[in-house]
């Protein structure tokens, strides 16, 4: 089981913590989104004039960039210039860490008939993908906004190029948002999901919209029977912490919240993965 975290769980991190704290706890990887409060860090000294240092830093630690995670929005027209920037900056990082991944949105749709939505994605992704494909790098759509449910997703799918674009399966938003179980989410994607991210949380008093994010294994998401499934179906990807710290500041830190992580899926592992 190889496992990552997002650095939205560790906002005011510097790199040097980060790479730190991830080697001390056991994670095999750093997903970067963000750092020390600002979202495209190729603007960073440290992933620009300084990039071949941050490089060694995190091999000589025996680390991976897993994904590089974007702040593009797919369905956004208006954005679509500093979208493809975006995704051009992020494909050169890419290929100097040796990553795979880009992860971006599908976004919101408003008002927008779902048809016409999942054209403007399938078409935004496909020009991004060519860009990033150059590189060796796949777009992955992430299960969020309202691209949660599978059948949503699938429309995208079934139009652009699955050799440069792919989902990121956040296991927790399809199944406490609209209720999608795990089996049918694989069903529908399995063939195209080569990324996870894993979060928990506990349903409130008022349904599915009133929930609190808990540490991973102390609430309802069924993560021992996605392992499970994941397993079964061959998932080879990471097993991502995304712990949002930075939009949910009240949540544990990341001194507490990483180490138990690392602790529940080593644990889930030796229970489910041999």
């Amino acid at each position: 089981m190889k496992l990552s975290f997002t650095t939205l769980g560790c906002p005011e991190w510097p790199l040097d913590k980060i790479i730190s704290c991830a080697t001390e706890y056991g994670f095999d990887a750093i997903d970067f989104r963000g750092l020390t409060g600002e979202m495209n860090i190729y603007k960073l000294p440290e992933f620009s004039g300084q990039v071949e240092q941050t490089l060694r830093k995190i091999t000589d630690a025996g680390l991976h960039v897993s994904c590089f995670s974007s702040s593009v929005h797919l369905f956004s027209a208006e954005n679509f210039e500093k979208n493809m920037q975006e995704i051009r900056e992020f494909s050169k990082l890419c290929r100097i860490f040796g990553t795979r991944y880009i992860r971006v949105f599908g976004g919101k749709i408003s008002d927008t008939s779902l048809d016409t939505a999942v054209q403007m994605v399938a078409q935004h992704v496909s020009e991004m993908a060519k860009i990033a494909k150059e590189h060796g790098v796949k777009l992955l759509i992430e299960t969020h906004d309202d691209w949660i449910s599978c059948v949503n997703m699938k429309k995208v799918l079934e139009q652009v190029d699955t050799e440069a674009v792919g989902v990121l399966w956040d296991v927790h938003h399809p199944y406490r948002m609209v209720g999608e179980q795990p089996e049918e989410t694989w069903k529908t994607l399995g063939q195209w999901i080569e990324y996870t991210h894993v979060k928990d949380s506990r349903i409130g008093d008022n349904g599915k919209e009133d929930f609190q994010y808990c540490l991973t294994g102390e609430g309802d998401i069924p993560l021992k029977e996605i392992c499970n499934l994941l397993k079964r179906e061959g998932y080879q990807g990471y097993f991502t912490l995304e712990w949002e710290k930075k939009w949910h500041p009240e949540l544990e830190n990341p001194e507490i919240a990483f180490p138990q992580y690392v602790g529940y899926m080593r644990k889930l592992a030796s229970e489910v993965m041999i």
